[in-house]
């Protein structure tokens, strides 16, 4: 999708990439029915303590939209979670901006 722009996804496996992509598009037309002229939706990945038994993932999502920019982050020890967790408080500041 051109709209969505995921940087660090190198950094993840085959079904790690499809569970970002999935959880991407699925948010990006959730948001996009709030702000009809998204700009750009940014998904920054990290990962953390990749040589042990687990990957911690720091998960940052940008929306920007013509009037303001919305950021947030999580950081969580499963994929789905932290990028549930970060679209979420994402789409809570949406909704506050949008429904005063």
């Amino acid at each position: 999708m051109e709209q969505i722009k995921i940087i660090g996804i190198k950094e993840l496996d085959d079904s790690e990439v499809d569970t970002v992509n999935k959880l991407a598009e699925e948010y990006y037309s959730k948001i996009q029915r709030v702000i009809k002229n998204i700009t750009s939706l940014v998904i920054h990945l990290k990962t953390y303590n990749v040589t042990g038994k687990r990957k911690q993932y720091e998960i940052s999502v940008k929306v920007v939209a013509p009037t303001k920019t919305f950021d947030s982050k999580a950081v969580e020890w499963d994929l789905a979670k932290a990028l549930h967790m970060a679209f979420n408080k994402v789409e809570r500041m949406i909704e506050h901006r949008f429904h005063d």
